[in-house]
This record gives structure tokens, sequence and C-alpha cells, in this order.
């Protein structure tokens, strides 16, 4: 298929604060941190921020796959419903799902777990039928998903990517690309020291005072997030741009809403973006590191954050050239009167552009 989307990238350069949060926690419960330009910095994790994505795509009209070691399970279901015994489905299902997992997650849809059990019922429930290698079985599931994608179920298998260590051509390449978020400035973790009371405690013990006692650590800052979408790879995966639009939007609007949802009953991170640099381009992806510590000097760290990072861009542009590639750019967050979905409409014109 003549890709005209090769080479084409969508970018996000996002900056967003969070007071009193602990989005991503390390193994001891502590906010992850990094050491960037020499100093601590606030972190969250690209995998903490990427699975809130695809979750919030679902609320966009977008049918997700499941990752799940339960594969044996969800085939013997769709086996039942064509008419398969219990013990007869869960046989066949189980050596379907032999060739494709071993104890580990499988990245799959409901149209292609669908496809595997009809195959089933064509050869009878007979396990003799498989063969060895399973080859059968991973062609179906392959042309599955295909048929999946045509009507972006599954979209977040093509954003996000899939490796089958035991059938490799089930394979599919991520057309998105995250970075860690951090800080654009130091950031320390601080306590949070807290008390419970008992509400049934006895009179006697009235005067005892807590119940309980604990901490915990937060930190607040604000984040610079890189996020970038091989808009050729998308369109491979897809088999071709008709649902592209679509995919765009349910991406963008996933991307703005979705925060970690780390203690957020208890220190609640509600915050969208405050500003964003979004770029269509051809060439080699472009992220700024925000070596340099930004500092406050008494106005908070967002504005000099946008300040960096405006100035970062643009001399990486000058530099770069022909290189960079730049066919559209738009600024997100200063203008009140460009909203996201102006956003949304703006990136989708120039990629069919």
């Amino acid at each position: 298929m003549d890709n005209a989307y090769k080479g084409k990238k969508l970018e996000f350069h996002i900056l967003q604060s969070f007071p009193v949060t602990c989005l991503n926690r390390d193994d001891v419960g502590a906010p992850k941190t990094a050491i960037v330009g020499g100093v601590t910095r606030a972190r969250v994790s690209s995998q903490a921020w990427k699975r809130q994505v695809r979750l919030a795509m679902h609320d966009f009209g977008i049918k997700l796959a499941v990752r799940t070691k339960f594969v044996e399970d969800k085939i013997a279901r769709y086996c039942m419903e064509n008419g398969a015994a219990e013990e007869v489905a869960k046989e066949i299902s189980g050596a379907i799902a032999s060739f494709l997992t071993k104890d580990t997650l499988h990245f799959f849809t409901d149209t292609e777990a669908k496809a595997l059990a009809d195959y089933a019922q064509e050869i009878g429930y007979e396990t003799g039928k498989l063969g060895n290698k399973g080859s059968e079985v991973k062609k179906v599931h392959k042309k599955a998903l295909g048929k999946s994608l045509q009507g972006l179920e599954g979209l977040d298998i093509a954003l996000f990517g899939r490796m089958v260590a035991q059938a490799t051509e089930l394979n599919v390449e991520a057309a998105a690309s995250f970075s860690h978020a951090i800080s654009t400035h130091k950031a320390n973790s601080e306590i949070d020291f807290f008390t419970a009371i008992d509400d049934e405690k006895p009179e006697a013990l009235a005067d005892s005072g807590s119940s309980h006692m604990g901490s915990l650590e937060f930190n607040s800052a604000t984040y610079y997030r890189y996020v970038s979408i091989d808009l050729g790879q998308l369109v491979d995966t897809l088999g071709g741009d008709d649902q592209l639009d679509k995919a765009v939007e349910a991406f963008i609007k996933a991307l703005y809403v979705a925060v970690p949802y780390a203690r957020q009953a208890t220190q609640s991170g509600s915050n969208l973006w405050d500003y964003a640099r979004v770029l269509v381009r051809k060439g080699q992806r472009v992220q700024a590191s925000f070596e340099n510590p930004v500092k406050a000097k008494g106005e908070g760290f967002l504005k000099p954050s946008i300040e960096a990072l405006d100035t970062f861009l643009d001399k990486r542009e000058k530099l770069s050239g022909s290189l960079y590639g730049k066919i559209a750019e738009f600024r997100w967050g200063l203008d009140e009167n460009f909203s996201i979905d102006n956003l949304i409409a703006g990136v989708q014109k120039t990629i069919r552009g």
C-alpha cells in the first residue's frame, strides 16, 4: 500500500502543573524521581500515563483491546456462545492459547477472540487438527486484527504496539512514543503526617488520642511531557487512512484528560494541560530535555517553563534548517478562544492536507 503519511509525525510538547500529588509511586510508595541536569526532578513514568490515556479513549468512542493472562477463558466464552459444551470449550481454548502465551499478558481484541472460537468450531473442536506449530491459529488471529482495526476496535494495539514472543508474526509496531514526564525544575518530596480517629472508641479510651498514625510522601511540580505519533506507522497498521480523523480525535482528547490515578482519592490531581505546542513534522523526533532547571523567581514554574520550551523549540528549528521538516504548528493554552476542539480540527486538516 502506498503510504503518503510515511515520515510524518504528530508531536506534543505539553506543560502541566500539579500541586500536592503522588502521581506515580516507586517501590517504597514515594513519588518517582530522576536526576536531570544534576538536580532531582519529579518523574511520572511513561507506562503510568500511557495506561490512563489508553483507558480514556474508551470514553471517546473507541472499543479497546484487552491485555490479559486469561486468554483461554476469553476464547472459551465465545466457544460456548457457539454452542460448545464447557469442558470441550476449555480444552480447545487451552490448546489455542498455548500457541500464543505461557503465563504472559496477551493483548488482543474481542474480534480476534471470536475469530479463534469460530475457527475452533470449524475444526470440530478437535485439538489434534491444530497441528504442532499452530500456524493456522496465528493466521486466523492476524487476519482478525485487520478486521478489528477497520472500525478502530483495538486502536490501542495500533498506538501502543503488541509483542507476542511465541508468535512474532502477531507483533505490532507501536505508532505512539511517550517520554517519562519530568519536572522542569528541581523538586523535592515532602511528608504528609496524618492520624485517624476510631468512631467506635470505648468511653474509657476517649482521651487516648488517635487510633492510627501514618505518613505519605508527595511533591508538586510542573511537568514536561513529550508524546509523538508516527502517522505513517499508524496508517500502515490501520490498513489505510479512512479512520485516521477519528483515531486522532480520540487520542488527543484522551491525552488531554488522562491523569495517572495514584492517590487520586487523597491527593486529587485533576489538572489539565497548561500549555502545549503541537507540531506536524517530517524528520527526526525532537524532544526537550530541560537539562537546565528553570527557576520560579516568585512567579511559579509555569511561566519560565513556557519561555524555556519556546526558546528551545524555536532554536532547534533554526539550527535544524531543512531537516526540521515542519509542516504546521499549533500553540494551545495562551488564547482562550483556541480550544482543544480547535486544536483537533487544525491537526486533522493539516494531516489530510
